[in-house]
């Protein structure tokens, strides 16, 4: 009967916890960061951010409609910021354009024996490969870039801060009953 109880307290309230846990997982990423940026608790810190993160984004994907808009905008944002952060430098459009060019390598190889066929062996086939592999590199480039930029600013430790503070601002007036923080600051209008 008790465990029913704890289920149903957190199924009523799965915005407001993962607010509170998004903004928790952010202080104590600011707080290990601030301290030692290249510590084992900075980095434990991140990782767990990240899985957290990736539970943020996919509630707030699938249960929006449920949700008030501001507490669903919050928790996307969050839930990018955790996932994000670790990963600022790391270059993925050369990655992903690699195994495009290698995708549509062996997909040309598999039109022999068609009328597609002058592209499906020797230099044609590998040019083809390349061009496709290049253009792809470069729409994942800008948005990899645009990617960084919101990255780099809300990893910003200053601006991570305020996010968890919004984060638990929001979810205990959640709890509360106050209802949103957009609706106290707005006057619910």
């Amino acid at each position: 009967m008790e465990t029913e109880a704890v289920t149903d307290f957190v199924y009523a309230h799965i915005p407001e916890i993962i607010l509170l846990i998004g903004g928790l997982i952010a202080l104590l990423i600011v707080y290990a960061y601030i301290k030692d940026g290249a510590s084992m608790k900075y980095k434990t810190s991140m990782a767990i951010g990240v899985m957290f993160g990736v539970l943020m984004i996919f509630l707030s994907v699938s249960s929006y409609a449920d949700w008030e808009m501001f507490v669903a905008v919050v928790i996307a944002v969050m839930g990018f910021t955790l996932v994000i952060r670790p990963f600022r430098d790391v270059h993925f459009a050369v990655i992903g354009a690699l195994l495009i060019m290698v995708l549509v390598y062996i997909f040309l190889g598999g039109l022999t024996g068609t009328e597609l066929s002058f592209i499906a062996e020797g230099w044609p086939r590998i040019i083809a490969a390349f061009a496709v592999g290049a253009v792809a590199y470069m729409i994942m480039s800008f948005v990899e870039a645009l990617i960084k930029l919101f990255g780099k600013l809300f990893n910003w430790w200053p601006f991570l801060l305020i996010l968890a503070l919004i984060c638990i601002v929001e979810s205990i007036f959640m709890f509360m009953g106050y209802g949103s923080l957009y609706d106290f600051v707005t006057g619910g209008q």
